[in-house]
Order: C-alpha cells, then structure tokens, then sequence
C-alpha cells in the first residue's frame, strides 16, 4: 500500500492503514512537516491563505478542496498535482440559501425586519414566489438541486447552462429571455466565460421589478453596473457572493435599499461538515485501493 500524508483541519479524522493524518494541532502549516504532504485539504472558508501553504509541499499529488468552486485554485496547481472539487457537498445548503433569498427578498424580510426594530407594524401586500417566472443560469448539481426546492411553489422555470443538455436552453440565448423573468438565480462557475456575465447592458435588459439572486460568484456581476441599476430603484438583487469580497465597509452596495446582502455563507450550514468529512475518508479509501478518485476537475 503506497503511503499518503494526508493533511485537513479536523483532529479525529481516520484515514486506512499506513496513512499519516495531519492537522493543524500536531503539524501546523508553518512547520517543516508540510514538506511531507502529498494530499491536502485546505482549511474550509480560509481563502487564500488557506492555498499559499501548497507552495512549500514538494510532495503534494492530491488537492481536495472543500468546496465546488475550484477557479481560485488553478494558479497553485503544480505538474502532477490532480485537484479535485467537492462536487455534491453544497448542494442542500447552497441550493436552500437561493430559495431563502428569494421569498426573503420576494416577501421583503428585510423591510419587516427594519419595521420591527422601529415597534412598528406596516403591513402591506409583498410578491409571492408562486406563479413567477424564474430563469436558473447554472444547471449543475446544484442548479438541479434548486430546481427541485422550488418545484412545490408553481413557477415557470427556465434553466440554461453551456451546452443546452438536460432540458436546459443555451446560455448563448439568455439574452432574449432576460426581459421575461421575474427572478434570475446565479448558480455557475466563474470562468473566462462568466466573469461580469451580467454587464450593464445585461443588468438593463431584465424587467422592472426583477430580483437577481447571486449564489455563485460575485465576480460574475457587474458590481458598478448593479449598484447602478439598484441606485435607480428599477431591480433588486440577493446576493451571498459579491465583488470585491469581503464587501468593505464603504462600499456603495451597502447602501443601496433594493438589495438583500449576506456574507457568502451559502454552503457553510451545519450540513457541510458531514458532508465534506464523507467525501474526504471516501477520497482516500480510494487512494489505498489504488483507484480513481472523484471530483476530479483538472491536473497539473
């Protein structure tokens, strides 16, 4: 059996016969074991410094990111390294955060919310998420995902991803349905292809009303177009993802009423951690029986 150093950031992690498990506690990062590593999962939410250790591993050969998304950590990927995304793990709590932003922002918690702090009581009449026309761009596993939760409230949904498969329309023709859709759900990979997808000349062609929820990547809008657009008062948006990210302080997106804005936690819910735990020990029973593992999304 081949023997793997194998380093997560969980303590009590069991790995087969003849591995080493590393962790923070007995092999932190910035000590000489990190020379010994050959399969490494970075710290979940630690951004990119939780990928600059990968620089000192000579021996790395597998990188199991914690997360779908995997753009991030292309630039780190060295000759024989394979990476692998953790395709699956998000999908309940990424899936349930774009319904819950919807119906928030549709039945306007926020301002509810506002009111309550102020002990006043202001009713009035909000947008239902039945009978709306909802475009899903992204038809992944996490894009079907949310298909299925939403399924239940009667809308009319339109998904669309690169290649038109599964029942999904083109991306290529989201240009001529955007004026349809009374909510656009963010579901896809930031890529050469997807980065500020949703210009201003995007933005502009969504109807008056229409909510844009972004649960993918914030560098797949627009940022000074949105704020634009949410300045005029003509759409509103929910967004988990923004760009820049962390949302600083000063930044004009804070201020704009029309949108509904939490801090990128769209898979980080107590469904993660038993999730990602599975898939990792999965990971490496494949290694020790010498097979391919899963997820793989590209190799150095």
């Amino acid at each position: 059996m081949t023997k793997h150093v194998v380093w997560t950031q969980w303590e009590d992690l069991k790995g087969p016969e003849g591995f080493e498990m590393l962790n923070p506690k007995n092999a932190p990062l910035d000590s000489e074991k990190v020379n010994e590593i050959t399969f490494y999962v970075p710290t979940y939410m630690g951004g990119r410094g939780a990928l600059l250790p990968i620089l000192e591993m000579p021996n790395l050969k597998h990188l199991q990111l914690p997360n779908a998304g995997f753009d991030d950590a292309i630039e780190f990927l060295k000759p024989g390294v394979t990476l692998c995304n953790a395709r699956g793990v998000h999908d309940m709590s990424t899936a349930e955060l774009a319904l819950g932003l919807t119906i928030s922002s549709l039945r306007g918690f926020s301002h509810f919310f506002k009111m309550q702090q102020q002990s006043f009581w202001d009713h009035k009449r909000m947008h239902s998420l039945s009978g709306k026309k909802v475009g899903l761009v992204g038809y992944g596993s996490i894009g079907k995902k949310f298909a299925q939760m939403v399924e239940p409230f009667e809308v009319e949904l339109t998904a669309f991803n690169r290649s038109g498969s599964e029942g999904a329309k083109k991306i290529s023709e989201l240009d001529s349905h955007l004026p349809e859709f009374d909510v656009i759900v963010l579901i896809l990979p930031a890529n050469n292809e997807s980065v500020k997808m949703f210009d201003q000349r995007r933005l502009s062609l969504m109807k008056d009303g229409a909510l844009l929820v972004n649960v993918a990547r914030g560098v797949i809008i627009d940022t000074e177009a949105l704020v634009k657009e949410l300045d005029e008062k003509r759409i509103f948006a929910a967004l988990d993802v923004t760009d820049p990210e962390p949302l600083p302080a000063s930044h004009a997106l804070w201020k704009c009423e029309n949108a509904f804005i939490v801090p990128h936690v769209g898979g980080n819910s107590t469904a993660f951690e038993p999730r990602i735990r599975k898939l990792v020990k999965s990971q490496l029973e494949l290694l020790a029986q010498g097979k391919e593992m899963e997820n793989i999304v590209a190799t150095g």
